[in-house]
């Protein structure tokens, strides 16, 4: 049973794991003694892990993978992929060698805007708020120049600077908006300094001007993981004809495809389910790269709902007789900065993809989010979901129950022909240690 603490973040790691342990281990032994094996066998090494959070007391390790085979725009890619979920890599590497043989993927960079705001609250006239921020730009930018040159230097920096009255929104609400080239660093801590900066200068500038009943007032300046001109575009497309899916003719297994995709752009709860299998391939390849995956998802799911409405982010038709299948998704990385220095998986997963610019691990990304989304509709429509997954789990069903490498050799085969359910591997391995 938990109970407080005082001063627990002062405590030596080894204190923290010992309360932890005797605080709510069963087995307090035990409990220390699994924390102690994920720890890093190198010190240093785990030095660097201990560091990134706080109050650390072991690592959380998820599996590592490749997917190969990927051609994206006549380059071939082995791509790596971060995740616990069973089927995911084995999906898109399926993907990735089904669309090799018709031209691969393509993509294409829509933009890179990332956005920040200062929020204000102001209760004077508007007029004069709108003068004193055009006579004052000039020279809160100026203020910034330190912040900004070594950005500059690498062809990022503040692209536009814009006062937008908001109070038809909320009474007395304005925002400062600014429009960020962040280069190949995800950005985060540059625009927020940026913003907090000009913020100090604002307010230092406003109390020259206004009368302390009107002065303005900065509520907050934040980064936006809204973003929606930091986009990017992943498509294949093939004849018809050149489909050869065994389940359905070409033209049938083309158009119940393309209606598949229609419903997830109609119906919000099939939508849900269809954009998590995209962030499936999205996530396990920003995990990998050291990028933040909780950004990028709250982005995604508001792109997604950009028209009021949630949709499916790919789309799909059938133009001449060819099969058209796209996404388009916004995605705010970086390759330099943050983790990507720091993690040393993070480096190898950066190299094993050429070491790729911003730009360039966008294209990726999002050709690992339509890959996935190629495996799983295409699934819905001949096989089902389950088939797949579920050989794919297969394994973990039976580490569950214990099977030992003999056992499972023998269960795997049996169920290589056989529908994968948790009673029906139990009943397996039950007979077989019988002995039947």
């Amino acid at each position: 049973m938990s109970k407080k603490i005082e001063g627990f973040s002062k405590l030596t790691k080894a204190e923290k794991i010992n309360w932890v342990a005797e605080t709510h281990g069963e087995n307090p032994s035990a409990f220390k003694a699994t924390l102690e094996t994920y720890n890093h066998s190198n010190p240093e090494v785990q030095k660097i892990h201990d560091e990134f959070i706080e109050n650390t007391l072991t690592n959380h390790y998820l599996p590592l993978g490749v997917a190969p085979n990927f051609l994206i725009d006549g380059k071939w890619y082995t791509i790596p992929m971060a995740i616990e979920e069973s089927s995911v890599v084995a999906a898109a590497s399926k993907a990735a060698k089904f669309w090799s043989t018709k031209g691969g993927f393509k993509t294409e960079v829509l933009g890179t805007e990332k956005v920040g705001q200062i929020h204000l609250n102001y209760y004077g006239p508007t007029e004069k708020l709108n003068r004193f921020f055009d006579e004052n730009t000039s020279r809160f930018l100026n203020e910034l120049s330190s912040t900004t040159e070594s950005m500059e230097r690498r062809g990022g920096g503040i692209q536009s600077v814009q006062l937008i009255d908001k109070t038809n929104a909320l009474e007395g609400y304005y925002q400062i908006d600014l429009r960020f080239e962040t280069a190949d660093a995800m950005g985060a801590n540059f625009i927020n300094t940026c913003l907090e900066t000009l913020a100090k200068s604002f307010t230092n500038a406003a109390t020259l001007t206004f009368e302390a009943d009107e002065l303005p007032e900065v509520v907050m300046s934040i980064l936006s993981n809204y973003v929606p001109n930091c986009l990017v575009r992943s498509s294949v497309s093939t004849p018809i004809e050149q489909l050869g899916v065994n389940q359905l003719d070409a033209q049938s297994y083309a158009k119940k495809f393309v209606r598949a995709v229609n419903i997830a752009r109609e119906e919000p709860y099939r939508a849900v389910t269809h954009n998590k299998g995209i962030m499936n391939g999205v996530d396990a390849v920003i995990i990998a790269t050291g990028n933040d995956f909780r950004a990028v998802e709250a982005g995604v799911h508001a792109y997604a709902s950009r028209d009021g409405k949630y949709r499916s982010l790919s789309q799909a038709k059938i133009e001449n007789d060819t099969l058209h299948f796209w996404l388009d998704i916004p995605l705010a990385l970086g390759t330099v900065g943050g983790l990507t220095s720091l993690h040393p998986l993070v480096k190898r997963s950066l190299e094993i993809l050429d070491k790729p610019s911003a730009k360039e691990l966008m294209r990726i990304v999002a050709v690992a989010g339509l890959a996935q989304n190629f495996a799983a509709v295409n699934s819905l429509v001949t096989t089902g979901i389950q088939k797949g997954h579920m050989k794919m789990h297969l394994l973990n069903l039976l580490s569950a129950l214990g099977a030992n490498e003999h056992e499972k050799q023998i269960i795997s085969k049996q169920f290589s022909e056989q529908t994968v359910t948790n009673s029906a591997v139990k009943e397996a391995l039950t007979k077989l240690r019988d002995g039947h």
